[in-house]
């Protein structure tokens, strides 16, 4: 019987939760400290990633992402130290990818070839805009033309390097957009993360538009237009999209979100790191204490910096499953999902849905289409039973 990590993959999260400053839109576990003690939270994390070890040593590792935060703050040798614990614990797939996230700011040529030197093999570079007033509003700290150098540094040492744009922002026309997008392309890169932007609860952004001091988003029309022509011109430069905010040459995924989208085992460490695995027959859900102080802590206490972790019932895999991977081009494996949950799709609805033009189901895969995925939430709150 094929296991869950060799149908879908397994991955390691690394969350490095420290930021030059905090983003007004930005809803992730990130902080802002002037004094971190590098060797205590090295040793933190190779504690972790050992006492992880112990229950998945028999899974082959396909990828290990540095997320954050900016893990592009860390120094080079806290990153090689963890990767070389890391190799010498697992087996790894011929083509393990390693990525590290890295923003404008912190980006260098010597830095780069030092982490390149400890393993990191893919980098994604926190873009999000070409425009200098838009990266203001952003609250980011470089520049667009910084932006630009950061990218072109990256790809000078390199070969896999993914950038992030944002767009239905404030005051942006689709003219704009266009032709942000466009010089974003010249840049010739093989992975491109295009996210509209959305105003999240806890977040400085939410904040403002709860009391009316956020003006200049777009209407609901012209985001739904953005992302039509952002579908056609990133078609038309070979970039295809292969999940709903993710484009790529074919190839050139990472490889490390589709274990996410896929439904695959992946291990999260750091503060507040979630995760998903098979441990045995049971699926758990894992997250590590989110405040990185109390983390740090806990692990020098108990030996651990996780809190209690919970066994998913099969209909919460089933629906977990499903909502990930209706984002993917490839669609759905319908035989997976029903040894997971018979009974979670309306069988009914699927018939609507399909007359509608929003999905098709071929080769036991169920596909959102391109007219369906700018309503993505909207057939899958009629596709559960």
């Amino acid at each position: 019987m094929v296991k869950n990590w060799q149908r879908a993959g397994f991955g390691l999260y690394i969350h490095w939760p420290f930021c030059q400053s905090k983003c007004p839109y930005c809803d992730f576990n990130s902080h802002v400290s002037s004094n971190i003690d590098q060797e205590a939270w090295t040793e933190a994390y190779l504690s972790e990633i050992s006492n992880n070890y112990h229950f998945s040593s028999e899974k082959v590792l396909n990828t290990v992402f540095f997320g954050g935060g900016t893990p592009s703050l860390m120094p080079s040798k806290t990153i090689e130290t963890i990767i070389t614990h890391i190799l010498s614990l697992w087996k790894t797939s011929n083509q393990l990818e390693i990525t590290l996230e890295a923003n404008p700011t912190s980006i260098d040529v010597s830095r780069f070839k030092e982490y390149r030197s400890a393993g990191v093999n893919r980098v994604s570079v926190g873009v999000q805009s070409l425009d200098d007033t838009s990266l203001k509003c952003l609250g980011r700290l470089h520049t667009g033309k910084e932006a630009i150098i950061a990218v072109q540094t990256a790809q000078s040492v390199f070969d896999r390097v993914s950038f992030d744009l944002i767009y239905a922002r404030q005051n942006q026309t689709i003219k704009a957009w266009e032709q942000e997008l466009l010089s974003a392309l010249s840049l010739g890169t093989n992975h491109m993360s295009l996210y509209q932007l959305t105003i999240e609860d806890g977040t400085v952004f939410g904040d403002r538009a709860k009391i009316g001091k956020l003006p200049g988003l777009p209407s609901e029309d012209l985001s739904a237009d953005m992302y039509t022509l952002t579908q056609e011109i990133m078609s038309s430069n070979r970039l295809p999209l292969y999940e709903v905010s993710n484009h790529a040459f074919p190839g050139e995924e990472s490889r490390h979100n589709l274990i996410y989208w896929r439904g695959g085992d992946f291990i999260g460490i750091g503060p507040g790191a979630h995760g998903r695995y098979y441990q045995g027959p049971k699926r758990k859900a894992t997250v590590m204490t989110k405040n990185p102080n109390k983390w740090l802590s806990q692990i020098k206490r108990l030996g651990h910096g996780a809190e209690p972790s919970t066994v998913l019932s099969k209909s919460d895999e089933a629906l977990e499953y499903l909502m990930m991977s209706a984002r993917l081009v490839e669609g759905t494996d319908l035989k997976f999902l029903d040894t997971l949950d018979l009974n979670l799709l309306n069988y009914n609805n699927i018939k609507g849905l399909k007359k509608l033009g929003l999905i098709f189901v071929k080769n036991e895969r169920m596909v959102v289409t391109p007219e369906g995925r700018p309503v993505l939430n909207s057939v899958l709150s009629e596709l559960i039973s």
